[in-house]
């Protein structure tokens, strides 16, 4: 039986690229590792934002919309981003950074039974720094060390991922029964699942909530993708999906990794994607995300895609 080994990536929408990046590089301290278009609708920049590398779990994407109006929150939607930080130390160090830069934060408390501090970026994306003190960093995630954050409070990649929905069972029973997570804790209205037993970089958490839906805008997020090893598992992934009455897209090839799409019976979009070949395919490690990389499909048409971007830095 396949097990998934956590989260892959997760993508979200920006109205404005440069100031996306300044936020994600300059007050979180994370790497930009790839710069490139994206590929459905390559006029747009699609960024990458992670470790070294951009290793497995530790990606954050974003699709730049000019047009992005502002996210109406409500139900059937991805809610909220967890980031792993190394201590309770770390937490401490957060607030007060984001204290002096004007980012919205809250006190230090607790969420899914951990340390957490509440924060959001400057188009309204909910996240929550999580403190990962008892656990081993996983052995792909590197550290890189162009960031001015220090080392010993950086953030280390993804953790919990929020998830609200109208109806609570269909989205849990769907991680339970094809994806073979493990509820850890649950009451009427909540229930938090695992991918891989004790470990938060695989977490979920379920909530459910009546109304209207999302409407997305500018700091929504688009869609969680969950890790899997290679081609030929994800390949037996889509077969499973369907064979639950989900539509897939098959299985599509996005040069940095292979990967399908499908939605759940509340709309949420999932994607699995697998881990490589990985962002150094078409760069160096130093060079990761200084130039615009596009897919070999795309690279004919270079010089009319970089005269509609706007220059990021």
């Amino acid at each position: 039986m396949n097990k998934l080994s956590g989260h892959h990536h997760i993508s979200m929408l920006t109205k404005n690229g440069k100031r996306n990046n300044d936020f994600y590089t300059k007050i979180l301290g994370l790497r930009r590792v790839k710069k490139t278009v994206n590929q459905d609708s390559p006029s747009m920049y699609h960024l990458f934002y992670g470790d070294l590398t951009g290793a497995a779990g530790t990606e954050l994407t974003f699709f730049e919309m000019p047009v992005a109006g502002r996210t109406v929150r409500g139900t059937n939607a991805i809610t909220r981003i967890g980031l792993l930080v190394p201590s309770y130390d770390s937490l401490q160090y957060w607030k007060n950074r984001f204290q002096q830069l004007e980012v919205e934060h809250s006190e230090i408390t607790t969420y899914a039974g951990k340390d957490a501090l509440f924060f959001e970026d400057h188009e309204g994306l909910r996240m929550v720094l999580l403190n990962y003190h008892d656990h081993e960093t996983p052995a792909h995630w590197q550290p890189w060390n162009g960031s001015e954050i220090p080392a010993e409070y950086r953030i280390l990649g993804m953790g919990t991922v929020e998830i609200t929905v109208r109806y609570l069972q269909r989205t849990v029973d769907l991680l339970k029964g094809l994806f073979n997570y493990t509820v850890v804790a649950e009451d009427e209205k909540e229930t938090v699942l695992q991918s891989i037993l004790g470990e938060a970089l695989g977490e979920i958490v379920v909530k459910e909530l009546e109304g209207p839906s999302e409407k997305p805008g500018r700091g929504s997020i688009h869609h969680l993708a969950l890790r899997v090893a290679n081609i030929e598992e994800l390949q037996e992934w889509d077969v499973k999906i369907r064979g639950r009455g989900l539509d897939s897209t098959g299985v599509v090839d996005r040069y940095y990794f292979q990967s399908l799409y499908f939605r759940d019976r509340n709309g949420i979009l999932f994607e699995m994607a697998t881990d490589g070949p990985g962002f150094t395919v078409d760069s160096t490690v130093e060079d990761l995300g200084k130039e615009l990389d596009l897919p070999p499909f795309l690279e004919e048409k270079r010089a009319e895609i970089e005269a509609i971007l706007e220059p990021l830095d």
